[in-house]
């Protein structure tokens, strides 16, 4: 066997590898600092495998046109930034109301509005939650660095093709223009999910493409395959037709987010190192994981009891193990690159139960290793 080579990848391009191994096909977008060069890298890759790149003429097109590849049938994703990803809300919710698999990359920048460019947040935390109005599921997931940028990357268009759902992909422009060293598995290394689609010899006049199945996702039809397929953004019934009734209304928002709710222990991922006797948890996600764990590392070494918690899915939120957490630890400290979003879910979760401390900039610089370490030592 060959050892395998490392390679010195940038953040923002592991994106780009981790779509390719994944099986991208399409992508369709608007380039924006600090994400330009996902769509630099999709436009180079993609027709070297027969996919489609196309610029389109804004973020709003850019989503629209995602999902209508994605609606052909093939793997599709679009990347942005702050002002794009609010300018692709709109068509977002209509992929969650349709059940477009697709991937939503967004390479976070100070805001709001046009902010601060070239500089690092973690801002569009609770817009990827709720930036498209209505109830609705949805799947976040955030890198803290290049090696997560493939590897969730991968992640996410398995979760959108077995789930039948938009998945957003958070990264921070730290993480999307960092450059490591890192050793990309090999093709039969990766777990590669298609989505499910009708069987060869189904009914294709009286074909309902959003029936109810034993695991709540329906098969999902190429569009121009002969199928009866029908889609809205209206509330639907199994034919994909409005009737514009409240008992279709509840039944496809009660299938929709159980389909994510009944597979939490798939899709919550993080990583820890929490010791029995550690009373002190930092829980962090993206690049200021880095600055938590290294300090966690220097606090231990000085002989407290700290240890750590790094969320890669941050929606659905890991409210369940949070809770537990609190049961134990006396003190979360929870560092944000914002003026404190998921902090919110992390009190709401603790239940009082343990005292919960933020760290917080959004002003464009880093919160550094000795920041997390004044907190975890309790420094004033």
């Amino acid at each position: 066997m060959s050892k395998k080579e490392a390679v010195l990848l940038q953040g923002d391009l592991a994106v780009v590898e981790g779509g390719m191994a994944a099986g991208a096909e399409f992508f369709a977008g608007y380039p924006i600092t600090p994400a330009s060069e996902i769509a630099e890298g999709f436009a180079r890759e993609l027709p070297k495998v027969g996919g489609k790149f196309i610029q389109m003429e804004d973020e709003l097109a850019g989503m629209a046109c995602a999902i209508g590849g994605s609606l052909s049938g093939k793997k599709s994703i679009t990347a942005t930034s702050g002002p794009g990803f609010s300018l692709k809300q709109e068509n977002l919710g209509l992929g969650i109301m349709i059940e477009a698999p697709v991937v939503v990359v967004d390479v976070q920048r100070v805001g709001p509005s046009t902010g601060l460019p070239t500089s690092p947040s973690q801002g569009d935390v609770m817009q990827a939650k709720w930036g498209t109005h209505g109830d609705h599921p949805i799947i976040a997931l955030s890198p803290s660095s290049v090696k997560e940028a493939f590897d969730l990357t991968v992640k996410a268009f398995n979760f959108a093709e077995k789930y039948r759902q938009p998945v957003i992909l958070l990264l921070d422009e730290i993480v999307g223009h960092m450059r490591e060293k890192v050793i990309l598995p090999d093709a039969d290394e990766i777990e590669v999910w298609d989505r499910k689609r009708p069987p060869a010899d189904a009914d294709k006049e009286n074909f309902n493409p959003y029936e109810w199945t034993d695991d709540l996702v329906p098969p999902m039809p190429d569009y121009g395959t002969g199928f009866r397929y029908h889609t809205t953004g209206l509330f639907h019934d199994k034919t994909g037709f409005p009737r514009g009734t409240t008992e279709d209304a509840k039944k496809l928002m009660d299938r929709m987010t159980a389909k994510i709710e009944n597979n939490l222990d798939e899709i919550i991922l993080y990583d820890e190192d929490i010791r029995e006797d550690d009373n002190i948890v930092v829980l962090s996600y993206g690049s200021t994981a880095r600055s938590a764990v290294s300090a966690v590392n220097e606090a231990r070494e000085n002989g407290l009891n700290a240890g750590w918690i790094k969320l890669k899915t941050i929606w659905p939120f890991a409210e369940e193990k949070v809770s537990k957490l609190a049961e134990k630890a006396n003190k979360i400290i929870v560092p944000e690159l914002n003026q404190g979003q998921l902090i919110r879910e992390v009190e709401r979760a603790a239940k009082g139960q343990a005292e919960v401390v933020g760290i917080n900039r959004y002003d464009g610089t880093l919160i550094k290793p000795e920041h997390v370490l004044a907190e975890i030592e309790g420094v004033k």
